[in-house]
């Protein structure tokens, strides 16, 4: 699929939504078949807990708004949404008019306040050209919230790793704060490699390695195992399925932080959890958006 993340935006979009990620992919698989194809392509799950996706099409010439119409109908999908955006150079933009985050003592920043960094915060440069993680949303700050609460505590964990890493903010503020080695990890090639351009921009090389694997399956992951804490700012399915996997990796009283989730999922997930020897520690709520903090029993 065609790469959305470019400096000028397309200036006119196509939005729907279908039930069900095969008819997603499927759609647009046939997007991008079209006579005028789409100069980019998003698709992703939308965040209520009703398994509803969102196939977004760029375009950078009004397109035929007839066949696209025909074709999302042929997938089962809600009629399109056709708009017009104003041109305009979008990292740029946002790199003004993105506001830096503070949580306690992390301080996360984009390249255009590195001179605003208060003296007493631990900064963490993240770039707004850089997709997923700039620390604006709900999760992340809920992650970073239960990383400072551990600093209050006296916690000094040894082994840590950060599932699902996307920017590494989260790996890079363990590493900074109580200067050990960790692993960012994540699935996404395209996010490790983001990832790598963070932790260097952070001097952090010789503190975090990143790694693309799939879960706890990579060798690096395996001999560093079992971790005295867990983050993983991912979704209520995947981190489900790791239940298992989390506790098999978890050192007797380690810790795992858990987000991606909204409110009315922590039932489902905690249940997951708790069979396997994990109690709840603390949880907090930034709007819908739901990050919990469990501890591995000592003794099942």
């Amino acid at each position: 699929m065609p790469s959305v993340f470019a400096s000028v935006m397309p200036t006119f979009t196509a939005i729907t939504t279908v039930r069900d990620k095969p008819s997603a992919i499927a759609l647009g698989e046939a997007l991008e078949q079209i006579d005028q194809r789409p100069v980019g392509l998003g698709i992703l799950e939308l965040e209520d807990g009703t398994n509803v996706w969102e196939v977004a099409a760029y375009f950078d010439e009004p397109p035929d708004e007839i066949v696209v119409y025909l074709l999302g109908a042929s997938f089962g999908s809600k009629p399109f949404v056709f708009s017009t955006v104003p041109e305009k150079d979008w990292v740029a933009h946002v790199q003004r008019e993105l506001s830096p985050v503070e949580v306690g003592r992390f301080y996360v920043y984009g390249g255009h306040d590195r001179n605003n960094v208060p003296v007493e915060s631990i900064g963490l440069l993240i770039e707004a050209s850089m997709a997923f993680g700039t620390g604006h949303h709900g999760t992340t700050k809920g992650c970073l919230l239960a990383l400072n609460d551990m600093i209050d505590e006296g916690c000094a964990p040894s082994r840590v790793i950060d599932l699902g890493c996307g920017t590494a903010v989260l790996a890079m503020a363990v590493s900074a704060f109580w200067d050990i080695k960790t692993i960012a990890s994540d699935i996404d090639a395209v996010a490790i490699e983001v990832a790598e351009v963070n932790v260097g921009a952070n001097r952090l090389k010789k503190k975090v390695l990143c790694l693309k694997a799939n879960g706890f399956e990579h060798s690096e992951i395996i001999s560093a195992s079992p971790f005295d804490l867990i983050v993983a700012n991912i979704l209520k399915g995947p981190l489900i399925e790791m239940a298992l996997g989390m506790a098999k990796n978890s050192a007797p009283g380690g810790t795992v932080i858990l987000s991606g989730l909204l409110d009315v999922q922590f039932d489902e997930v905690f249940n997951a959890y708790k069979n396997q020897g994990f109690i709840l520690k603390k949880r907090n709520s930034i709007g819908e958006w739901l990050t919990m903090r469990l501890e591995k029993k000592l003794k099942l």
